[in-house]
């Protein structure tokens, strides 16, 4: 258990080490090639993260330390690209380092395609902080640029407020300047311009010093909640998993003890004591121990609306085992294995319906038992499961048959 949950327990530990060194940190998110590399790397004033002109650039999580803040000190985290080819394992490297950080960068080079729009409110319901970026700003005429912010702005009402929607220009293109020399000779020159971030680097300056501290106290809260989560579901995916072991192997022995016992009586005495021992140990998966009373008088009142709503069932049960005492050779093996399988069934819808009532803390719910027994039976394929009982349970009996021949 505590292997499978290994990753939770280093995000929780890399948390505590984040809020005791009161660290901010501050991630880019975004398509491939918008030019997140290069917007982190004129921040830092640096080429802290590496850029290039081919997708994919950034493979995993990069950080550096940008300013110091109080005691602790800013960090930008660079993230790969959300829609590289074959690229979901980075893309979810990438989700899940935005989650953990204060402060979100969503870059954009255009208008807002369905997937980043997607990514911009799947980042809005996690309660992420985002500032939205318009980089490359330089490549478009002013009219353009302006035109460009008033429809991300209005894609992204309700999600990213106005004074967080920035256009910049983390790396510019090269521009041709002619001079004129004094005898009129003319000379074009490539000029690289200077970064245009101080918008960008205003506002986060405006977050951090007024909402710092809060924003990475609330993050923490939101991440470990998450993870809480996260390890909630875990540990209910390993007990579902070993309680779904756990009913097979009852309903197999049940079901291989009803076929074999020629006595009727005995049989149904059997198959009571065998569903109450299956209830006893998955109460024990379920960290939610019964007592063996306590198991029998579930299986009882599982059975009571088993009978309400499969009387049919249980008829054929029955009869089938009466059959058995008239019955010889391989029709007995026949007849056994039918009942039998009906008896795996049984088991297993009781295992099936205790899941529920152990995962929703011993409780029915509102509808009460008839109606998780209600739904327990819509949700199963009867005919599959019976089927395939029987076969199994032929073969045991064939083979024991056989053994004894």
């Amino acid at each position: 258990m505590r292997e499978s949950l290994a990753g939770e327990y280093d995000s929780l530990s890399e948390l505590l080490n984040k809020i005791e060194n009161e660290e901010i940190h501050v991630a880019v998110l975004g398509r491939v090639s918008v030019g997140k590399s290069s917007l982190l790397n004129a921040l830092a004033g640096t080429d802290a993260f590496s850029t290039s002109p081919l997708h994919g650039e950034t493979r995993t999580v990069e950080r550096t330390v940008w300013q110091s803040y109080d005691a602790g000190g800013v960090f930008l985290i660079d993230t790969p690209g959300l829609d590289e080819a074959k690229g979901e394992a980075r893309e979810a490297l990438a989700h899940d380092a935005a989650a953990r950080a204060d402060l979100i960068l969503f870059v954009v080079d255009s208008d807002l395609t369905s997937s980043e729009l997607a990514a911009l409110q799947q980042l809005h319901a996690s309660g992420s902080l985002v500032l939205l970026v318009l980089n490359k700003a330089d490549r478009y005429s002013a009219g353009e640029r302006d035109a460009l912010l008033a429809s991300l702005k209005q894609h992204v009402s309700g999600m990213v407020t106005s004074e967080n929607i920035i256009a910049v220009s983390a790396d510019p293109a090269l521009q041709t300047v002619i001079s004129i020399d004094a005898n009129g000779i003319e000379t074009e020159v490539e000029r690289k311009p200077a970064p245009n971030i101080d918008p960008l680097v205003d506002r986060l300056w405006d977050i951090i010093e007024q909402e710092g501290k809060s924003l990475a106290a609330l993050n923490a809260s939101l991440f470990a909640s998450r993870v809480s989560d996260s390890v909630s579901r875990r540990i209910m995916q390993t007990r579902r998993a070993l309680a779904e072991r756990m009913i097979r192997y009852y309903s197999i022995a049940k079901g291989l003890g009803v076929a074999v016992n020629p006595v009727p009586v005995a049989d149904l005495a059997a198959a009571a004591a065998i569903d109450s021992a299956l209830v006893y140990h998955l109460s024990r998966i379920y960290d939610l121990p019964m007592s063996r009373r306590e198991s029998g008088k579930l299986v009882a009142v599982i059975f009571t609306q088993l009978a309400l709503l499969m009387g049919a069932i249980w008829t054929v049960h029955l009869a089938s085992s009466l059959l058995k005492i008239t019955s010889a050779g391989l029709s007995t093996l026949i007849t056994a294995s039918g009942q039998g399988a009906i008896a795996y069934y049984s088991t297993y819808l009781v295992g099936q319906i205790t899941e529920r009532y152990l995962e929703q803390g011993k409780s029915w719910g509102e509808g009460g038992p008839k109606q998780v027994t209600e739904e327990i039976l819509a949700g199963m394929d009867k005919n599959s499961i019976i089927a395939t009982a029987r076969e199994d349970i032929l073969s045991r009996l064939q083979s024991q048959s056989s053994a004894k021949g």
